[in-house]
């Protein structure tokens, strides 16, 4: 009887976990996908003029939550081994809020890079010089989507809609007769 109970705890925590874990979907760039570049990222943040932008996709932790807009959280992200090699990744919130972001959790992002290091319009400049950003689903076609994960938690979709429109087949799914 212990046995089974242990067995059967087992198996619940097991499932719970890969549960959690989701599998990231390609960062795409220009129709192909990117893989993680941090290093990359970091030239552009030390070489580039305000307001670079380009595509970015990074792997990092979370190092500090700032004070965001009611419709964005903002998080610094270090990506590298000096004190100064963070981005802040700005996510909007109206595809959910992330309900597990932490300090030291571990973050897989993709979208948008801008250089930010000066005020540029009516948008100050980033604390940590770089932002990425349009790290959700694009609502436009000419835009390609990003994401981000938290701890294996995959955000940035719409309310119950499947990411980039794939839907399984449920009928493949069904035992044959």
């Amino acid at each position: 009887m212990k046995r089974n109970l242990l067995t059967v705890l087992a198996l619940i925590l097991s499932g719970t976990i890969a549960f959690a874990t989701e599998a990231a979907p390609d960062c795409i760039a220009n129709g192909q996908p990117i893989p993680v570049i941090n290093e990359q990222i970091l030239l552009w943040k030390k070489q580039t003029k305000n307001q670079y932008k380009n595509r970015g996709h990074i792997y990092g932790v979370v190092t500090n939550i700032y004070q965001g807009k009611a419709s964005h959280q903002h998080f610094q992200v270090k990506i590298g081994d000096g004190p100064r090699d963070t981005i802040e990744v700005i996510y909007n919130t109206s595809f959910r809020e992330i309900d597990n972001l932490r300090i030291g959790g571990v973050v897989e992002a993709c979208g948008d890079y801008i250089t930010s290091n000066a005020k540029a319009g009516h948008y100050k400049p980033s604390p940590d010089g770089a932002i990425l950003h349009w790290v959700h689903e694009s609502t436009n076609s000419r835009h390609d989507s990003g994401y981000v994960m938290v701890d294996g938690v995959l955000h940035g979709m719409p309310h119950g809609r499947p990411f980039y429109d794939w839907e399984p087949d449920f009928d493949s799914l069904q035992p044959a007769m």
